[in-house]
Parts: structure tokens; C-alpha cells; sequence
């Protein structure tokens, strides 16, 4: 077998991408008329927290004794996680009249992608959702109660801010290079 091959398994790929197509099946399916940032950031959120649950392997340890350079592979495999989350969030744009802009799908991937990263790290492989999803709800209930054009509340609400807005890009740029360099570099928590 090939590597590539005994990763996927050992990282729960299969799985992952099943978990994946019905949870996106689900999401188009109800907001099949209301494709738009909050969805969309939603179907983000679920595809990125879906298949990050494959961060870590079956023993670290193994993981750390292995003679194979690491870094690549770990960065390698969250852009994957990323590029299938942003595609996830794309594909209705072939159907639906009213779309999202790229720019928006493009940060929010990035930002909650970052995230999973540090979550791995922080908490091991297993739970690489647990911020995304945190940084998801904070963000909802701040962004759906409050309304303000302060540079905190923006960087709060980065997920739900429209295109173009400079403390919303910053942000998610930030969460992502510290999530991948920290998870390229440290690896999941044991």
C-alpha cells in the first residue's frame, strides 16, 4: 500500500468525506432559497469541523517516531480540508441565482480552517472543531444582537462580514497562518 493510502485510513478520510456529502446535502437542502453569507458560513463551519476530526492519528506517538518529514504532509492536509470546505460552499453557486461573493468563502475557509488548526494543537486531532465551531457561535450571537462599526465588533463578527471589510480580512489571514504554521510545526496534542 501506499502512503497516501494508509494516511486517508488512518486519518479517518472515508469517513470524513461521507460525513461530509450528507451534511452538505442537508445544509443546500434547507437553505435551497437562502444561499447567503449565514449559510454559507454554516456549510463552512460543518464541512471544515466534519472533516477535521482526522487531525490526529491513531497514536502520536507512533506519529512522532516516524521517520518522514511531517510539516508537509500536516499542511498539506488542512488545505485539503479547506479546499474541500470552500468547494463545499461554491458548488451552489452553479445554481443559485443569488451568490456569495468568493472573496467572503475564500476568508471564512481560511479563518475557520486556521482555527482548526490551533484546535488540534491545542486540544489534539479529534476535537479540530471545537473553535471553529466556538469561534462560529460567538461570532453568530454577537454579530445578531449587537450592531457596530467599531473595529472590535468587526473582528468579532469576521465570519459574517461582507466583502471588502479590512478588520474581517486581517482577522481570518491571522487565524489561518497561525493555525497552519502552529499545526505544521507542532502537530496534534497527544
Amino acid at each position: 500500500m501506499r502512503w497516501a493510502v494508509l494516511y486517508a485510513r488512518s486519518r479517518a478520510v472515508p469517513a470524513s468525506f461521507a460525513g461530509l456529502a450528507v451534511s452538505m446535502a442537508v445544509i443546500w437542502f434547507l437553505a435551497r432559497d437562502h444561499w447567503t453569507e449565514v449559510p454559507v458560513s454554516l456549510a463552512l463551519l460543518v464541512a471544515i469541523a466534519v472533516t477535521a476530526i482526522g487531525l490526529s492519528g491513531q497514536d502520536a506517538d507512533l506519529d512522532r517516531t516516524a521517520a518522514i518529514r511531517w510539516a508537509p504532509r500536516r499542511v498539506l492536509h488542512l488545505l485539503l480540508i479547506g479546499g474541500l470546505g470552500a468547494g463545499a460552499a461554491l458548488l451552489p453557486r452553479l445554481w443559485e441565482t443569488g451568490r456569495v461573493p468568493v472573496e467572503i468563502i475564500v476568508r471564512n475557509a481560511g479563518g475557520l480552517l486556521g482555527l482548526a488548526g490551533i484546535a488540534a494543537v491545542l486540544f489534539g486531532g479529534a476535537f479540530g472543531w471545537t473553535l471553529p465551531l466556538l469561534g462560529f457561535a460567538v461570532a453568530f450571537v454577537v454579530w445578531a444582537t449587537t450592531s457596530s462599526t467599531e473595529s472590535a465588533h468587526l473582528v468579532i463578527t469576521w465570519l459574517f462580514q461582507p466583502a471588502g471589510v479590512a478588520e474581517a480580512t486581517w482577522t481570518a489571514a491571522v487565524l489561518a497562518v497561525t493555525g497552519l504554521g502552529s499545526y505544521a510545526v507542532f502537530g496534534n496534542r497527544r
